[in-house]
């Protein structure tokens, strides 16, 4: 009876892998029916059906046939190691590293080699794979490994995201192909890599029987005579290598290496033989192949094969594996403990016995900040100049460059201040240290629904103006709350999951944001970037006041509901004891909190860590009373953004890079730091 299952499943994926094939190589500009195409695989001729399929899309299919394969195998591997179902190339950055390295080589004038950057990709998958071990190490928890690699592989986006702009003409084009695309049109390398693959799966497949003990416990395979530590350096140095030849033929594919094995284990109530490591390995390979080239027919049927050919096919991987990530993060034990925001950080003795000068000293080093920002730049002023400008007595020339300054310093003190108010309200809520809105998904909501909204507008021919943005900013934040708090309604204090599902949204957003932008504008790159890193350069004084408004009125609500907020991050019985109507409460502090990161958004584009890092440095400072740290935070959060704006605008000047992008630089350390600092092990 099983084996007649085997033959049924293994026939069915054949058929299936057949079928898409040929779907895959029907699509294109020039019209060939799966006739067309058996007829020309079987000849040897030099028609025009030969010279498309040779020219073109068999390459394309090879490489989608080969990089499912590689990167189901390498999740499959990886997960097999670490006995975690959310491990994978992308969850511990390896694909990161890869791109990271390779976007350098490309900046520099780096020559690949034969491997066609296989072997660059490999330097800096197994570096980024060392740091989130290391970064994990000592932990009892997998899933701490998971948070460290996910928010290191955005520290390395926001790395490479800075090459491709300092570098535009050197790395043109790298923008969408780091989404992932099988548009390679060359068979350059190709061989030399399959074969590298071919070895790293021989590899595996040998150490598939000590993968097997492995599942049982490390003391139980090691009294079975399996040396552990060689077998896992062995699994993670294959899988890695896996995913870096994965990454040099077609760049990231998003989440593949999770969905991949994810499926294949789904098959296990049927196929008992799934059990075992090789066999598993065999069908997380196959549905790796069937997941890649589905998505690429999926892509060109929706696009059409013209305009398919800007939209790289790792934007439907990566909101397919967004899904898996959120569905596998519901399922799993994450074995956290409540851990109140409060009691992550303890505060200073002298800053938080004199809490309100503690207050006035970050809100004077936010205005020093700004006036600093203010002279700063391709060119540095005096500040006799920007009092004569007060004046109206400045010259013409130093009259625009204060012009276009103050805009941006006013747009990011306003953002800043916004995003760490946002913090402090998301953590407060969710009782979680590790909440942010960036990475919870609302700011990556927020930006999608502003960029719809942009390009919604233009498309019918509406005024685009920043009102449709920031209509669009709002509905967009909204949304990615309502999801996020409603998947996740039912875990109670899993703060834990609550990132995890976050992550996945957010992930989803940015891929989805991608795609708009790509479909929209496909020969900007830098606009891309700009958009998806946060940037101040298009700010106006008069987008500004809606912010400063809300800022205001959120004054108001800290003077009134800050002592309700001091219970709500305590638990949920002791705000009901003392009276304070808990749902109303969550609720519209939820409101706010999303509110305030969609105008941020909405003003300077998607950017995280802010909210993350700002309520943490203010309970450094003056303890967990909200009516301190609320606008502590907010002013430690303009402060932070007000000095990345100005770094990033005078660092590599006349170059500037997104503010966004230098906050992620110094947020991401800082998360991995926190996480260290917890004291419940997530």
């Amino acid at each position: 009876m099983l084996r007649t299952r085997t033959a049924v499943v293994a026939a069915a994926s054949a058929l299936a892998l057949v079928a898409l094939c040929l779907a895959h190589l029907s699509q294109g500009t020039a019209a060939l029916a799966p006739a067309d195409i058996l007829r020309a695989l079987g000849s040897s001729g030099s028609d025009g059906a030969v010279a498309v399929l040779v020219g073109s899309r068999l390459p394309r299919l090879v490489v989608g046939l080969l990089v499912g394969g590689a990167l189901g195998a390498a999740g499959c591997a990886l997960q097999a190691v670490t006995r975690n179902p959310l491990a994978a190339p992308d969850t511990l950055a390896v694909n990161a590293g890869a791109y990271l390295t390779l976007t350098a080589c490309a900046a520099f004038g780096v020559s690949v080699g034969f491997l066609s950057g296989a072997a660059i990709a490999l330097v800096g998958g197994l570096l980024a794979a060392g740091a989130a071990l290391a970064l994990s190490a000592g932990s009892r928890s997998s899933v701490r490994l998971i948070l460290a690699g996910t928010v290191l592989a955005l520290a390395l986006h926001s790395i490479t995201s800075v090459l491709l702009l300092l570098y535009a003409q050197e790395t043109s084009g790298l923008f969408a192909w780091g989404s992932g695309s099988l548009g390679l049109g060359t068979t350059r390398g190709l061989l030399p890599t399959a074969l590298v693959m071919a070895a790293a799966v021989a590899g595996l497949l040998l150490l598939g029987g000590r993968l097997d003990l492995l599942q049982l416990g490390d003391d139980q395979a090691r009294s079975l005579g399996v040396r552990v530590l060689s077998t896992r350096v062995g699994t993670v140095g294959l899988a890695v290598v896996l995913s870096a030849c994965a990454v040099s033929l077609a760049g990231p594919l998003g989440f593949v290496g999770l969905c991949a094995p994810a499926l294949a284990r789904g098959l296990r109530r049927w196929l008992p033989a799934l059990r075992r490591q090789r066999a598993l390995l065999v069908a997380a390979a196959v549905a790796g192949t069937l997941l890649v080239v589905a998505s690429d027919i999926a892509v060109r049927a929706l696009f059409g094969s013209l305009d398919a050919v800007q939209i790289p096919t790792g934007v439907a991987t990566t909101v397919l594996g967004a899904l898996f990530l959120v569905l596998l993060s519901r399922r799993m034990r994450t074995g956290a403990a409540e851990s109140s925001p409060a009691g992550v950080a303890t505060p200073g003795r002298l800053t938080a016995r004199h809490p309100g000068w503690t207050l006035a000293a970050a809100v004077g080093l936010a205005g020093v900040a700004g006036v600093l920002a203010l002279l700063a730049g391709d060119r540095f002023l005096l500040l006799g100049d920007v009092v004569n400008w007060l004046g109206g007595r400045a010259s013409s020339r130093l009259t625009v460059v204060l012009d276009a300054r103050l805009p941006r310093v006013l747009s990011a003190s306003l953002a800043g201040a916004a995003l760490g108010l946002a913090g402090v309200l998301t953590q407060t809520v969710t009782r979680n240290p590790l909440a942010d809105p960036g990475i919870l998904g609302v700011t990556g909501g927020a930006g999608l629904g502003a960029i719809v909204a942009l390009n919604g507008a233009s498309t019918f021919g509406i005024a685009s103006g920043y009102g449709m943005v920031t209509a669009g900013a709002l509905v967009g934040a909204a949304l990615a709350a309502a999801a996020l708090l409603g998947l996740t309604a039912s875990d109670g204090a899993d703060g834990v999951r609550l990132v995890l599902v976050g992550l996945g949204i957010s992930a989803g957003t940015t891929a989805l944001t991608t795609l708009v932008i790509v479909r929209s504008d496909p020969w900007n790159q830098a606009k891309a970037i700009t958009w998806l890193g946060g940037s101040t350069y298009g700010a106006a004084v008069e987008r500004t006041w809606l912010l400063a408004v809300l800022l205001v009125l959120c004054a108001a609500a800290v003077v009134r509901l800050h002592r309700a907020w001091d219970l709500l991050q305590v638990d949920d019985l002791l705000p009901r004891v003392l009276g304070v109507p808990l749902r109303r409460t969550r609720v519209g502090t939820v409101l706010l909190a999303v509110v305030l990161a969609a105008l941020a958004t909405a003003l300077v584009g998607v950017m995280g860590f802010v909210g993350l890092a700002a309520p943490h440095l203010a309970r450094l400072l003056a303890g967990p009373r909200h009516a301190v740290v609320a606008p502590l935070s907010a002013a430690l959060g303009a402060l932070v953004v007000i000095v990345a704006d100005a770094v990033g605008r005078t660092a590599l000047a006349p170059a500037q890079l997104p503010v966004g992008l230098v906050c992620a630089l110094i947020g991401a350390p800082y998360f991995i730091w926190l996480m260290r600092r917890m004291r419940a092990d997530t």
